[in-house]
């Protein structure tokens, strides 16, 4: 059986995987968030919840034990969350990490769009975008990095990958798509080893993502 800590466990995406690991593998999940009560009804038999966040790295730490993969969906600030992080996985002795964040983070979206993005987000935030991923880039863990492109709810999987070094293609991605990249990769944790992957759903190029 497989242990997967999700960090950020009521976001929208967070959600989608986790109903299909329950429905499509055996696998147990701890479920840590900051408000435990949005979660509704869990299955006792296959989760567990820690109500804590993540910038309390003694409660971080502590779920840590026992994990195989940690799936972290957060929102920023973001450079303090991959601290805590990358230091309670490595303390733990648990190597691999899958981390879900934007698009942009080595200047790869070309062309209109990318000025846009970058304009639209704002430097702040991007910057400390970029020095989350490049904590985790230089640490010790087995990573996938996913970079997605604007989500939107449609319900349908059909998506692309780029990977770090080419630009990132369209301009929007489905959140069931980044979802089903995700528990592929945590079915078949030696999928994307050490990787930064870029998500977009083909044929959606542009100036802007809608």
């Amino acid at each position: 059986m497989t242990h997967v800590l999700i960090l950020g466990a009521n976001g929208q995406v967070a959600q989608l995987v986790r109903r299909r690991l329950l429905a499509e593998t055996d696998a147990h999940l701890t479920l840590y968030l900051r408000r435990a009560k949005r979660l509704g009804q869990i299955d006792p038999r296959r989760e567990s919840v820690v109500e804590a966040d993540v910038n309390d790295y003694q409660a971080l730490f502590q779920a840590m034990a026992g994990q195989d993969i940690v799936y972290a969906n957060l929102g920023g600030p973001f450079e303090p969350l991959a601290k805590n992080i990358v230091k309670a996985m490595q303390q733990a002795g648990v190597a691999r990490l899958i981390y879900l964040t934007g698009l942009g983070l080595y200047h790869e979206v070309p062309g209109e769009f990318g000025r846009w993005l970058e304009a639209s987000i704002g430097p702040a935030v991007m910057d400390d975008t970029r020095r989350a991923a490049k904590l985790i880039e230089a640490s010790t863990l087995n990573y996938t990095i996913i970079r997605a492109a604007y989500m939107t709810n449609a319900d349908r999987i059909d998506y692309e990958l780029t990977a770090k070094g080419t630009p990132f293609k369209g301009t929007i991605v489905s959140r069931a798509s980044i979802a089903d990249l995700i528990v592929k990769t945590i079915v078949k944790p030696e999928l994307h080893r050490y990787s930064s992957l870029g998500i977009d759903q083909p044929g959606t190029d542009g100036d802007r993502p809608y």
